[in-house]
């Protein structure tokens, strides 16, 4: 994703937000390292690594983060909007299916992207699948919900018939169009909120 966005012209950072928990590289089995590596990472630890991550692209002389932008993929997904509620700076978020309501609270995620709209410092684009299973249609309904609620600019799209990981073009959850879609939207979006 960094080389694309780089082709575009974007100065992109992927932060390496596992280092604490554990080396993902040594590890094979995707349940494996979520269990023991990505469902153990606080969210303030993931915000704090962030915030980080921008400070330094401020050093380099080469970004420009008063045109902040944020993406992410799956638990990404859902970082974005839990940073777009922690972060002045940003001034766009996209969200692949990430989860907005149905995973659980506890002390390392107290709050879930549904508790947060009313503290959105951002907007945040949701591309999501319809026929995804690890994410209710009728969480999306009640974001959607609570955005409109709160006049909130954001915005919620769901591709019929794609599921979780439709934009991951080496899985055969890949869905071409839903994934061009998506890309498409992502420039468009970042281009009119101030993100490029």
């Amino acid at each position: 994703m960094c080389r694309r966005f780089a082709r575009l012209g974007y100065l992109a950072v992927a932060p390496e937000l596992y280092a604490r928990q554990g080396d993902v590289s040594k590890m094979t089995d995707i349940q494996q390292i979520l269990e023991k590596v990505v469902y153990k990472v606080p969210d303030a630890q993931v915000m704090a690594d962030l915030d980080s991550a921008v400070a330094w692209a401020e050093t380099t002389g080469a970004a420009d983060t008063s045109r902040l932008g944020i993406t992410g993929f799956c638990w990404g997904g859902r970082i974005v909007w839990l940073y777009a509620a922690h972060s002045p700076k940003l001034k766009a978020g996209v969200a692949w299916y990430g989860r907005v309501a149905s995973s659980p609270s506890d002390e390392l995620h107290p709050k879930q992207p549904i508790d947060l709209v009313s503290e959105l410092e951002a907007p945040v684009l949701g591309l999501y699948g319809g026929a995804d299973d690890g994410i209710p249609q009728a969480d999306l309904d009640r974001m959607k919900a609570a955005l409109a609620a709160a006049k909130n600019p954001s915005e919620i799209v769901v591709y019929p018939g794609a599921p979780h990981g439709f934009h991951a073009d080496y899985r055969p959850s890949y869905r071409p169009d839903a994934a061009a879609d998506g890309w498409s939207r992502l420039q468009a979006w970042f281009r009119s909120k101030g993100a490029v």
